[in-house]
Formats: C-alpha cells, sequence, structure tokens
C-alpha cells in the first residue's frame, strides 16, 4: 500500500516542481532591473573605484591616448532586480550584451541561480572585462576614450547604456534560455 501511495504523489510532486519552475521563470520576466552602482573598477590594473587621484590621472591619460597594445577595463555592474510578483522569481543564469553609446562593449553570461521572495529587491552582480585598445581598433578612438573617461569620473558628457539580457531557467533540469533581450537603460558619468 507505501509503495502505491508512493507512485501516485511522484507524478503529483513532479508536476508542482515544474509548475513552481515555470511560476519562478515567469516571474523573473516581470521584475524590474535597474542600475545600482558599479564597483571594483581598474583601467591597466589601477584601481579608479574610489576616483583617481591628481597623481594618477597624467598615468591614466596616458594609457588612453598611448599605443598600448592592450588597455584593460573590469569592472563589476550591480543591477538591482525587484521582484513585484506574489511569488519568488527564479533565474539559473543570463546572457548580457553590453553597449555604450551605440558601442557594443561585450557580451557574455553570468552563470548564478538567482531567487528572488515576492516584493523584494536583490542585487546582481556582473563581472565585466574588456580591452579598450581592441574597441579603439573597431571603432571611434575619441567615442572610447570619452567612455574610460566617463567610467573613471573625469568625462564632460554622460554615457548612455544599453544592457540586454537574457535570463535562463531550468525545467526539469534542462536549461531554457527566454528567447529575447530584455533591454536595460541608464546613462552614467558626465558633469553635465
Amino acid at each position: 500500500m507505501k509503495k502505491l501511495l508512493l507512485l501516485l504523489l511522484i507524478p503529483f510532486v513532479f508536476s508542482c516542481n515544474v509548475s513552481k519552475e515555470l511560476t519562478g521563470a515567469y516571474n523573473m520576466l516581470n521584475c524590474n532591473y535597474s542600475y545600482n552602482s558599479i564597483s571594483g573598477l581598474t583601467l591597466s590594473g589601477i584601481n579608479v573605484s574610489n576616483g583617481i587621484s591628481v597623481a594618477a590621472i597624467p598615468k591614466i591619460t596616458s594609457i588612453l591616448a598611448g599605443t598600448a597594445s592592450s588597455i584593460p577595463l573590469n569592472f563589476t555592474l550591480n543591477l538591482n532586480v525587484n521582484n513585484p510578483n506574489q511569488t519568488e522569481a527564479i533565474f539559473n543564469g543570463m546572457q548580457y550584451i553590453l553597449s555604450i553609446d551605440g558601442i557594443q562593449f561585450t557580451s557574455g553570461s553570468v552563470n548564478q541561480t538567482m531567487n528572488i521572495a515576492a516584493g523584494k529587491t536583490q542585487t546582481l552582480p556582473m563581472s565585466i572585462g574588456v580591452d579598450l585598445m581592441q574597441l579603439m581598433n573597431n571603432n571611434s578612438k575619441d567615442a572610447v576614450t570619452n567612455i574610460a573617461r566617463n567610467f573613471i569620473g573625469i568625462g564632460s558628457d554622460k554615457s548612455k547604456v544599453t544592457l540586454k539580457i537574457k535570463p535562463t531557467f531550468m525545467i526539469k533540469d534542462v536549461p531554457v534560455s527566454w528567447p529575447s533581450y530584455i533591454p536595460v537603460e541608464f546613462a552614467f558619468g558626465g558633469k553635465k
């Protein structure tokens, strides 16, 4: 009798788990995504997270104007993810495309599970690295330099950021990506 009862309960439990996964995935699509901050910012190994010193400005200006074969820019983009739904929102990773001032900076993925309770907000950290010299070779050097200046806090005009995210969900242990990107837009930097 216990075996029969267990066999009858397995499909019910299994369908409840799939239903929870689908509901969590749907809720993630209805979340509100917004810019929180940029942290851990380094330019060619120079930590500029807390601003730059007067002594560092000539070195950074030289790096941006010079002929280095590589100018690595690394940072963590922190996004707020607000769940306005009545139940939790769940995703198991995401793909992203980051564009700044119309230049596609980079693309990649975040392999992190996130469960956001109903009515709550969590911060999603996205580690991003890009070689500015490679961008300068494929785009306007002035445009890329202006964006870099905005990152480090010495730019004059704001930069427009478009982040496209495509969440991935687990349905019955199978990863499923949402078919289209969700846009998140914000501006940073500049003195105007």
